[in-house]
């Protein structure tokens, strides 16, 4: 008797662990995505909107505006800033793996008693206002910020020229190259940590026997800590790489009018055009963008690890 009900609480407790994810998700995005859904289909009326469903004559009328969605693919505007959006954080989840995973490497590598120091200068930052750090930054690459002056020492304006970061020699202030180095700099913690938790669970044991087949130490980080680490790799890209695309407030305070982004369109739209269902129509494109491509790659990973 007591076994079964030991067993019930077991599954009940199972079942509020199971269910507390899933109503956070369901407050905290589904409810205010189909409130914003709502909203691009909808016609605004003075500073409300006209309900979707209405009753009349005893017949229930169902009324959409779907105009705004063909009207994504006819302006260029949104087309751009959505490929730019892209671009801008592609470049910052790469350039946030090439810096994190030496230094989560090192990480996972230092001594025991060395790793709780290491790991708070990775936290540090988040002790400080996030706009505070952005707003710093204005100051560092300005003309006479001490880090545009250490970059033109180092010679670094003929490749940032090249690869169109920026437009004239020592203008680095709103330019592509302060809004990537401002996403670089607020983003890479988020790639050094789940980086860290799985690098510090490596078993060193598997390294040992890849040395004694002979693999050098190259060879073993490449087909041995690499491999086993992808679990990392993907959690860190995705924790850049999907705020990055919505970013607002590193464009507007960094970037310049060349730094075209999806946020920005976005705020126009809300609060400079007062059109606030083409707003919704694009928020929901670009939530689907994001959300399609990433849950069709879970299942792709969720098959692989089946298949196993």
């Amino acid at each position: 008797m007591k076994s079964c009900s030991f067993k019930r609480l077991r599954l009940r407790g199972r079942s509020v662990v199971i269910a507390a994810p899933y109503a956070w998700l369901l407050v905290f995005f589904v409810l205010p995505f189909l409130i914003v859904l709502k909203i691009s289909v909808s016609e605004m009326q003075g500073v409300g909107f006209t309900d979707l469903i209405t009753l009349k004559d005893g017949l229930l009328q169902l009324s959409l505006r779907l105009g705004n969605y063909p009207a994504l693919l006819q302006d260029d505007l949104y087309l751009r800033s959505y490929l730019s959006s892209i671009r801008y954080a592609a470049m910052t989840t790469a350039l946030c793996l090439l810096l994190g995973y030496p230094f989560a490497y090192f990480m996972a590598r230092a001594r025991s008693t060395l790793q709780p120091a290491l790991l708070m200068l990775v936290m540090l930052p988040f002790w400080t206002s996030f706009l505070l750090r952005v707003y710093a930054w204005k100051g560092l690459l300005s003309d006479q910020g001490w880090v545009a002056g250490l970059l033109g020492l180092i010679g670094m304006d003929p490749l940032l020229l090249a690869t169109g970061l920026i437009t004239s020699p020592g203008k680095y202030m709103n330019t592509p190259f302060s809004l990537v180095l401002g996403m670089v700099y607020t983003y890479l913690p988020f790639m050094i940590l789940p980086l860290y938790a799985h690098l510090s669970r490596l078993d060193l044991r598997l390294l040992e026997a890849a040395a004694d087949l002979g693999a050098t130490p190259w060879a073993g980080f490449w087909r041995v800590t690499v491999p086993l680490s992808r679990p990392g790799i993907v959690a860190g890209a995705m924790l850049v790489f999907i705020p990055c695309i919505g970013e607002f407030v590193i464009p507007e305070l960094l970037g310049g009018p060349q730094t075209l982004m999806i946020g920005r369109v976005l705020w126009d739209e809300f609060f400079s055009n007062n059109d606030w269902p083409m707003a919704s129509t694009v928020a929901v494109a670009m939530i689907l963008l994001i959300l399609v491509p990433l849950a069709l790659f879970n299942r792709a990973q969720a098959q692989q690890e089946a298949g196993r």
